[in-house]
Order: C-alpha cells, then sequence, then structure tokens
C-alpha cells in the first residue's frame, strides 16, 4: 500500500503532466489562430485586389449586398470587438508596416479601421502615444471619437480629458484635444495645420490627407517627429484618405516610384471593393443621389483628377469672426435705414434649408441670422420664411432640384427679381449652374479676405461648414463641391454665398409713380379742340 507521501507525489506529477499537456494544447491552438488571422489578412491571396476598375465594377452591379463575393470569414469569435471587421479591414488592420496608407471610398470605414488600429496599439502597449490629424476640427473629433469606441470595446479607460483652444471662447478654434488612457497611453487630435503638428512626438494618424490646406507643409512639419528614434522609440505613420487630384501626396504614394527607405505599403478600397467585400451599401443610391461623375470618380472609385483647393482656409475665416455678428435676431430690427439680403439654400430630407440673414451697417455686412431647418415640411419653411422675406431688400433663392417649387411660391407672393426680363420684384431665383457657382464663390472668398468687409459668428458649426468647401479643378476648369456629411454638404456657405450675391448690386423696391403734367395753356387748348373737331 503507497504512503500518503508518495501519493501526494504521484498526484503533483499528474497534475504537471496535466499542465504540460494543456499549456501544449493551448499553445497549438494559439498558433492555429495566429494561423487563421495570418491567412485571413493575407491580401496577395484575395483575387478582387488583382482586377481593374471595370471588372470592379462590372462585378458589383450583380452581386448580393452583405456578401463577401471570395467567401471570406473573419476568424475572431463574435465577443471579440474585431469580429466586425470586414476583409479588406481586416487586412488593413494586420498590415504592421511601419509605413502604410490607405487610399479609400468614402464610406468604407477609413477613421473606424485606422482608430481601431491605433486603440489596439494603446491597449496592448502602456504609455505609447497616437496623434490624430485631419482637415478641419469636426473630421478631427469625429475620428478621435472612433478611437474612444475601440478604446472602450477593449477595456481601455479614460482617465482624462483636455481640450486646448486659440481662445477662452468655447467657439473658438481648436489647437489639441488630449485623451489620457489608464495604462499611461494618449491620444491626440488636432486641425491639420503645420502649427498644430509640429513637435508633437507620436505614432500619426493622417486623415483625409490630401485635402489638408497645406499638405506639403503638415508634412514638412511632422516628418523630424516621427523619424526621431531618441524620442520614444520608432513611429509609424498611417496616411487614410479619398484623392484630391494629381501631384498631391496620396497620387505620388500610390503612382510615384519610392525614394530612399520610405516604402509604403499601400491599400486601395474602391466602393466596389468594399461592396464586394461585404459592405452594406446600395452603390446606385449613392451615385444617383449625387449626381456628379467627377465627384464619384474621386470620392468613391478613388480616382485621381486634377485636383482641389480649399474655398475658405481657417485663417481666411477667422478676419471675418465677429463676436458682435449673431446667429438669431428679431425682425423687428429689420428696417429701411439698414437694408437686410438674405441668402436661401434649400433643403428638404437630405440637407437642411439654410436662409442666411445679412445686414448693411455702413460700408460692413453683418450677419444677423443663420437659420437652419431640418425636416420641416416645405410649406411650413415657407410660413417660417415669408416674413423675413418681406423685410429683406433682396432675395436669392436656391432654384435647384427640389427647391424650383417653392421659389415658383415664393416668387409668386412677392415678386421675382429679373431685370432682363423687366421683373424688379425683390427674389432672384438662383439656378446651381457651374457657371453660377463659379461666379458666387470667389466673389465669397474675395469678400473674407482683407480688408473684409463681411461679419460672421463665432461658430464651430459654421467654421467648419465654410472649411468644407472645394475649388474643384478639372482639365484646367474650375467647379465647386463639398462633400455630404451629418451635418449637410456647405448648406451654410451656399447660404451665405447667396446672401452675399442679393447684397452685390441694386435692390431699391422699383415702382411707378404718376408724372404731373403742367396746364396746357391757352393756344394749346385751342389746337387740341381744333383736332379733336377735325376726327384727329
Amino acid at each position: 500500500m503507497p504512503t500518503q507521501p508518495q501519493t501526494q507525489k504521484d498526484a503533483r506529477e499528474q497534475l504537471r503532466a496535466e499542465g504540460k499537456a494543456r499549456t501544449h494544447t493551448d499553445r497549438v491552438s494559439i498558433e492555429a489562430f495566429a494561423e487563421a488571422v495570418r491567412i485571413a489578412a493575407d491580401r496577395s491571396t484575395n483575387p478582387l485586389h488583382k482586377l481593374e476598375l471595370e471588372q470592379l465594377r462590372t462585378q458589383a452591379e450583380t452581386h448580393r449586398l452583405k456578401t463577401n463575393v471570395n467567401g471570406w470569414v473573419n476568424p475572431f469569435p463574435e465577443e471579440n470587438p474585431k469580429s466586425q471587421l470586414m476583409q479588406y479591414g481586416f487586412e488593413y488592420w494586420h498590415d504592421a508596416s511601419r509605413f502604410k496608407a490607405m487610399c479609400a471610398s468614402r464610406q468604407s470605414g477609413k477613421d473606424f479601421n485606422s482608430e481601431g488600429e491605433a486603440a489596439e496599439d494603446c491597449s496592448m502597449n502602456p504609455k505609447h502615444q497616437w496623434m490624430v490629424a485631419a482637415p478641419s476640427e469636426r473630421q478631427s473629433l469625429d475620428s478621435l471619437d472612433q478611437q474612444k469606441l475601440w478604446a472602450e470595446a477593449f477595456g481601455l479607460m479614460i482617465e482624462d480629458e483636455q481640450v486646448q483652444r486659440e481662445g477662452s471662447h468655447g467657439e473658438t478654434l481648436l489647437k489639441s484635444h488630449e485623451i489620457l488612457y489608464s495604462n499611461g497611453s494618449k491620444a491626440v487630435a488636432v486641425p491639420g495645420r503645420p502649427d498644430t503638428v509640429r513637435g508633437k512626438s507620436a505614432n500619426v494618424l493622417l486623415t483625409e490627407f490630401d485635402f489638408f490646406e497645406d499638405p506639403l507643409a503638415t508634412w514638412r512639419a511632422i516628418l523630424p517627429s516621427i523619424t526621431n528614434p531618441l524620442r520614444g522609440g520608432e513611429k509609424k505613420i498611417r496616411v487614410v484618405s479619398t484623392p484630391n487630384g494629381k501631384g498631391r501626396m496620396l497620387d505620388k504614394i500610390f503612382n510615384e516610384e519610392p525614394k530612399g527607405k520610405m516604402v509604403w505599403s499601400k491599400h486601395l478600397v474602391t466602393i466596389y471593393h468594399a461592396v464586394l467585400m461585404g459592405l452594406p451599401v446600395n452603390i446606385e443610391e449613392i451615385r444617383a443621389a449625387m449626381d456628379d461623375d467627377e465627384g464619384w470618380g474621386q470620392e468613391y472609385e478613388c480616382r485621381f483628377l486634377d485636383g482641389s483647393n480649399v474655398l475658405l482656409p481657417y485663417d481666411v475665416i477667422a478676419l471675418a469672426e465677429s463676436f458682435q455678428a449673431t446667429e438669431t435676431w428679431s425682425l423687428d430690427q429689420a428696417g429701411s435705414t439698414n437694408p437686410t439680403f438674405l441668402g436661401i439654400d434649400f433643403g428638404r430630407s437630405n440637407d437642411p434649408t439654410v436662409c442666411w440673414t445679412l445686414q448693411r451697417v455702413g460700408d460692413i455686412l453683418w450677419t444677423r441670422e443663420v437659420l437652419v431647418l431640418k425636416d420641416v415640411s416645405t410649406p411650413d419653411q415657407e410660413q417660417i420664411l415669408s416674413d423675413r422675406i418681406a423685410a429683406a431688400s433682396k432675395v436669392c433663392f436656391d432654384y435647384t432640384g427640389p427647391g424650383i417649387g417653392l421659389g415658383d411660391y415664393i416668387v409668386k407672393k412677392h415678386k421675382e427679381w429679373k431685370p432682363s426680363e423687366h421683373k424688379m420684384g425683390k427674389v432672384e431665383l438662383c439656378t446651381f449652374t457651374v457657371p453660377f457657382k463659379c461666379e458666387i464663390f470667389p466673389k465669397l472668398r474675395r469678400l473674407f479676405e482683407a480688408p473684409t468687409k463681411l461679419r460672421i459668428p463665432v461658430s464651430r458649426t459654421i467654421r467648419e461648414d465654410l472649411h468644407m468647401m472645394q475649388q474643384v479643378i478639372t482639365s484646367g476648369k474650375y467647379n465647386y463641391w463639398s462633400a455630404r456629411t451629418k451635418e449637410g454638404h456647405s448648406d451654410r456657405c451656399t447660404a451665405l454665398a447667396l446672401a452675399a450675391r442679393a447684397a452685390d448690386g441694386p435692390a431699391a423696391p422699383f415702382a411707378w409713380s404718376k408724372i404731373n403734367k403742367p396746364e396746357p395753356g391757352p393756344f394749346a387748348a385751342a389746337l387740341a379742340r381744333a383736332k379733336q373737331a377735325m376726327g384727329l
């Protein structure tokens, strides 16, 4: 019969053997899972990356939404946050290259995937730092919000959050928005300008980099920080954007031969790639709603057109900002001494209607009201706008698409301004053709430039809306275009351009008046009687 010590020894040996077996099984399972992840992330086995644009377009026409044409399956279990990734996002996320670029369609989840990678890096590596820069304040903060969601999913808690602005007022321009995680990692969001990115040593995510105000100067400001290994080790850089013309950063990365040791890992995701890999988006609906072949080619097919520039950079907008300009006011203040002018950009379902009121005081056009009507019926809009139109000296109304019906009703009530047809009312119906846009938007830009004769409210929403308007150049010809966001597509900028047009030129009411003729003398009266007697 075995002794008690012998029994305990045997039990320990058995437990040790079982532990080794479990460790071996776990190691095999981990290795098998790692191999499954590697295979799922291998772009070289994805046939879609070998197809030309026309082939992708044709295949997408008959594709069933929400399915992956390759039969690809995400290897992560449902309880893991990364199980949400589609194939193209999975491939991008698990590419560990130091220099990585994604040229991607809108609505494909550029920030969702990029910020997920950054959040995982912060979670797995305490005291790591990431800087997120975008063309505008809104885009920077929206991107950072995506990282917060991923961080929460990974169990990474936010310990502190700090916001710095140019001044003490909450509506002034953003300098930085920083979050500190519980493990010492940090993420900071900044508008993509040379002065905001300079000197920050961190891993870098440049989202919509092709649309920065001055991408070359911003790149020069960032480069020393990411190439110095003595400041926190080797840094990663991520450039994600839709194209913005030839000769810019994305075009150079994707279409030029690499220079020196900076070799980019390149990921191309058109709307067709995304849908064929499971993105549940109806391509035809988006294209019909956009109704712009050039915009579609750039924003969704990732084609490099001639280029575009920001119409109103932040420093130009700042020239006109004033705390004395207002977003709301009472119509009682509208009078004949200081005339008012309206610009109305009509919207119904996808975008809001914006009515921008300017009042001339001396030689300055002051913003008095920026009225935004979202999801308001057309009859209710007419009722709301009617008193404002009646009080204005002149109105420019967006007479394009859905605005035609309301425009017809408004000119019937308030009379049309169209001197070429001898119509001298107060409402000008404006159809947004390319020549018309090329007339009003350059004039708006000149109105902002020093010495500015325009005053607008200090408002983040207004500033971001104005900053989104782009001057697009295609084959040497200019056009103006803005990406659609949840706030609209530069509706405030359009309304302001229309209001500026209303204020530019004659607007005095036209009316007939009786001409008082002198009474005829005796000779004239006798001559008139003689003519009447002769039947003349």
